[in-house]
């Protein structure tokens, strides 16, 4: 019997992914100007107004009114009409200064340290549950329905910035329904629904028409594998003139599923954009997906959740479980074993091994933090799928 399953994507000029873009523009200049910064920022945006509020432990303050600025032009805004007038909006700056409580010390840049290893043993930034998934749908190790969702609508940002489909605007959703096997392998897409913000200047069928041209058929092109012959497909049922913060309240972490698995995998609740890696919400939710690829590169299974669960004040999580769903090639115990083996799973050793401390999430904060190409996505790397093998074969 067939089964279906449903993700859903959205573009950078959507309101909750302004939000995003800011929050994380914010702390990338943060992280450029100290590695070391302390950043935890959110943002909500309607209309002609942006509140950007939080707490920020810096060596000066930055002008956050100018990146706000700056991220709005980036992502495509131009006037009150499109969505948002990224010179004229009124911006509310709250961010204050503050110095972080951490009974263990700041331990900063741990290059800086003597002895590294009781920092990496004491330091924890905050408790919570982090959740990372992976599986064999795609190359990429990720689910079919969220990947392709995410990949339609980053090229609609490219078609429109790159002048191909100039008349397109920056906001946008999209959704892919994706038909499975009973034992989950993909055969085939389903459906498909895109509603992409356009100018009065292109008529809605014009715009079906090159948006299916330019954008849906490459995109599935890329999936030689999937059947998409007998496909269901939506372009704007009707006219999109109004979008992003002049149609919607934008708000920081409200796309928490776009940003991960598509809701095939489980999520511990912790947003990810304008929080600095020592935010365990954010480096460990990266580290756990970290391992959940690493697990099915090295063919351990086809299917794999990975939960970690940390303490305040404390540094290696408190729970590690490794989920197989029944994929497994070896036995689950012993594949939870050589995680524990070969992954430093301490919150600083997650900071230093993937190299968080740089100024790259503004890349993140659209089209999913998983499955991306990148030297910044140091958490989709699969180099120690082999040690991980060797471990839980010789368990």
């Amino acid at each position: 019997m067939a089964r279906f399953f449903s993700s859903e994507a959205v573009t950078e000029g959507h309101p909750d992914k302004v939000c995003d873009i800011i929050s994380d523009s914010i702390l990338d200049a943060y992280l450029t100007l100290d590695p070391d910064s302390r950043v935890a920022v959110e943002t909500t945006a309607k209309d002609g107004l942006v509140v950007v509020e939080g707490e920020v432990s810096v060596p000066r303050v930055l002008d956050h009114v100018a990146i706000v600025r700056q991220a709005l032009h980036d992502i495509g805004y131009t006037t009150a009409e499109s969505g948002i007038d990224p010179d004229g909006c009124g911006i509310i700056n709250n961010i204050r200064p503050r110095v972080f409580d951490n009974p263990q010390g700041d331990y900063g840049d741990t290059d800086k340290i003597a002895d590294k290893e009781t920092a990496y043993d004491t330091f924890g930034g905050d408790q919570g549950i982090m959740i990372g998934y992976a599986n064999d749908d795609t190359d990429a190790l990720m689910p079919l329905p969220a990947y392709a969702s995410n990949r339609i609508a980053e090229r609609l940002a490219w078609v429109r910035k790159n002048g191909v489909i100039p008349q397109l605007r920056p906001d946008g959703k999209v959704l892919v329904t994706v038909e499975y096997t009973d034992d989950l392998r993909p055969v085939a897409f389903r459906h498909v629904l895109i509603s992409t913000q356009h100018s009065p200047e292109i008529s809605v069928e014009e715009v079906r028409r090159q948006v299916r041209k330019q954008v849906l058929d490459p995109v599935l092109k890329t999936f030689p594998n999937i059947a998409a012959d007998d496909i269901d497909v939506v372009i704007n049922a009707s006219p999109f003139h109004t979008g992003g913060p002049k149609a919607d309240s934008g708000l920081t972490g409200r796309k928490i599923i776009v940003d991960t698995y598509g809701g095939f995998a489980a999520h511990g609740g912790g947003a990810f954009s304008g929080k600095d890696p020592r935010k365990p919400d954010r480096s460990a939710a990266y580290a756990a997906r970290w391992v959940a690829k690493t697990i099915v590169a090295a063919g351990l299974a086809r299917r794999v959740q990975v939960s970690l669960g940390y303490f305040r004040n404390v540094a290696a999580p408190v729970n590690i479980d490794v989920e197989t769903y029944g994929t497994e090639t070896v036995a689950r115990e012993a594949i939870q074993k050589a995680v524990e083996q070969v992954f430093d799973l301490r919150q600083l050793a997650i900071i230093d091994e993937l190299s968080l401390r740089r100024p790259i999430y503004r890349k993140t904060a659209a089209y999913g933090h998983f499955g991306r190409t990148g030297e910044e996505f140091t958490w989709e790397r699969t180099d120690k799928a082999d040690a991980l093998r060797d471990a839980a074969l010789a368990k």
